[in-house]
């Protein structure tokens, strides 16, 4: 594929990604910061925070399953979640965590199971859309090319 042409597909995912609401001005904030002459920034902070959040929604999971439910416990995984995904921007994520905890407050287990298969589900396509992400950058810079300024505010 040309250069141009992946430059191009670059743009228009990563747009996408701010208009169907996956991500937020705080993901803009960490593009800007990499433009900033800090290369590879965002893929590093990517990494950490999917490293994290998988083993985060593994503990959470079987902290599900427990009975008797530990819903303080549950609460401060699921606040960790929240804070790191409002780290990188992933506000659906973010969401689905904020409606989990305001069930835990309520000791609510069926509400809070159904916020967590939501925040799991919204955490998958948040993590597909972070990995094509990076691969296009990737692509642009093997192809010798610069990944492209976007016009983030």
């Amino acid at each position: 594929m040309e250069l141009f042409q992946m430059q191009k597909r670059y743009i228009e995912y990563n747009a996408s990604m701010f208009r169907e609401g996956y991500f937020d001005d705080q993901f803009k904030q960490l593009q800007q910061l990499q433009y900033g002459g800090s290369p590879g920034f965002v893929a590093e902070v990517v990494s950490m925070y999917l490293a994290d959040s998988d083993g985060l929604f593994n503990v959470l999971t079987a902290a599900m399953d427990q009975e008797p439910k530990d819903f303080k416990k549950m609460d401060g995984y699921a606040h960790k979640i929240k804070g790191s995904s409002a780290g990188v921007g992933a506000q659906r994520v973010r969401d689905a965590c904020i409606a989990f905890r305001g069930f835990c407050d309520q000791q609510n287990a069926e509400e809070c199971m159904r916020c967590l298969v939501q925040a799991k589900q919204e955490y998958a396509i948040a993590k597909d859309k972070l990995h094509h992400l990076l691969m296009l950058e990737r692509q642009i810079v093997e192809a010798g090319g610069i990944v492209p300024l976007l016009h983030l505010m």
